[in-house]
């Protein structure tokens, strides 16, 4: 729901959903006002029917990291790929290499 702008009613209802995953993204937003609100015994029914008709199990596939190691050198604060002159949190070490 969202604030009205015609001031007609106090809240305009833009969408009713059953899926949970889908109401999480617009509380996220922080715009809208999202209720849950009980559902009907006859809308109950047909999401049932609905769902078991053509739900599909998606496997899990795990993503693959990239295999090059950016930790084995840390000097100091700050990301070593790149180049910052002033920092001030740098060590001495690396303060040589720059110069």
């Amino acid at each position: 729901m969202r604030d009205d702008a015609d001031g007609e009613c106090p809240l305009d209802v833009l969408l009713v959903t059953a899926s949970p995953y889908e109401a999480q993204d617009y509380t996220d937003s922080g715009e809208e006002i999202v209720e849950k609100v009980p559902m009907p015994a006859g809308l109950i029914a047909w999401v049932r029917e609905f769902v078991e008709e053509f739900h599909e199990d998606e496997v899990f596939v795990k993503r693959r990291r990239d295999k090059k190691r950016i930790d084995l050198v840390q000097d100091g604060v700050g990301d070593a790929r790149i180049s910052q002159i002033s920092d001030v949190y740098a060590s001495p070490a690396r303060k040589r290499r720059l110069h």
